[in-house]
This record gives structure tokens, sequence and C-alpha cells, in this order.
């Protein structure tokens, strides 16, 4: 299974290519250690691209090679984006934890996530907030059209 596929003629969401741009530091939440999960092939292709990646799930000391973090309660440093691989049900308690994350500039809800509440905790915290969209494939569409 493919982590998110790139349909076709979708142009590049502009606001989306400027954050990246101006993004280093991605905490993936339900980063799975399984390398046929989405989250894990979205992690890894950022990875490569050069963004530092802190993984954070329950389980397990180290993922892609970055020390894992059991929750978003252990993230006391600066960070530039919180990725989020959960049941859109269960974003807003994760949304309201990551806006209270120092430095956090983007809350990103991936492919087939979207939530309402979620939406409104983070715009009232100022923060840019996209949802049921594929991190990879917005990267992949920012590169693609030279907006990277």
């Amino acid at each position: 299974m493919q982590a998110c596929e790139l349909p076709g003629a979708n142009k590049a969401d502009k606001s989306i290519c400027e954050m990246l741009k101006n993004i280093k530091t991605i905490v993936v939440v339900g980063l799975s250690p399984k390398e046929h999960r989405a989250s894990n092939q979205v992690a890894k292709y950022m990875k490569d691209k050069g963004y530092k990646i802190i993984p954070v799930y329950p389980r397990g000391e180290e993922i892609l090679g970055e020390k894992v973090y059991k929750s978003l309660d252990e993230i006391d440093f600066e960070v530039d984006m919180v990725d989020v691989f959960r049941k859109s049900e269960d974003t807003p308690f994760v949304v309201e934890k990551a806006v209270k994350i120092p430095g956090v500039k983007c809350i990103f809800l991936q492919e087939g996530i979207k939530n309402e509440e979620s939406k409104k905790i983070s715009e009232n915290a100022g923060i840019f907030y996209v949802e049921d969209k594929c991190l990879m494939v917005e990267h992949i569409r920012c590169e693609k059209e030279g907006l990277l």
C-alpha cells in the first residue's frame, strides 16, 4: 500500500509550500515502526528531504533512527510542525496538546483526517492548520512547481 496517492492535476497550495520552506522540525504523532504504514513512509520521505523527524508513539525506543517520545507531553523543546496520524475523533485531544508545544507553526492532519473542533483549537491559537492532505504529496507538488 502506498503512503499517499498523488492525484494528477492538483496544483500546489502556495501557503503549504511557504510553510514547508520555513520549517525544519516535524513531530509525527502516530509514527508507526512498521515500514509499510503510511506514517512511516511519509516520515521517512520527509527525513530524506532534510527535515528533522520526532516520533511520538506509545511503544519502542527508536523509529527511523530517531528517539521515540511516548506522548506530546514529553516534547518541551521547540518544533515547527505537528503532523498527525490518528483517527479524526482523536485529534482534538492531540491538537490541544500540540498548540502548547514551544515554537509550533503548523498542525497538519493527514489525508482522510478532518475535525472541525481541531481546526478551531488550532486557529484560536493562531497556528496554521491543514487537514485531509498528505504531507509527502504536498511536498512533492511544491517541489515539482519549484516552490521549495
